[in-house]
């Protein structure tokens, strides 16, 4: 799948820090950064995350040399 295939889709974007931002895929640059919308920031990633609040960022523009991981979320994004 391409990029463009990945354009309004849920995705959750892990970082070099251990914060895992969870948004809807808006572009890229030539830098790997990303900008994802409707984005929420999530602290800890351990178990016992799920209690803990989202803390909501809206657009958010993620480095690229700080990303770990990127998952897309096929099936959800339909519902955003």
């Amino acid at each position: 799948m391409t990029l463009q295939g990945w354009l309004n889709k849920s995705m959750r974007v892990k970082l070099t820090d251990g914060r895992s931002l969870i948004g809807v895929f808006v572009c890229t640059d030539k830098d790997s950064n990303v900008i994802l919308g409707s984005c929420q920031e999530f602290i800890n990633t351990s178990e016992g995350a799920d209690k803990e609040e989202p803390r909501n960022l809206g657009l958010a523009m993620i480095p690229g040399h700080q990303i770990v991981t990127i998952e897309v979320d096929e099936e959800d994004s339909e519902d955003l």
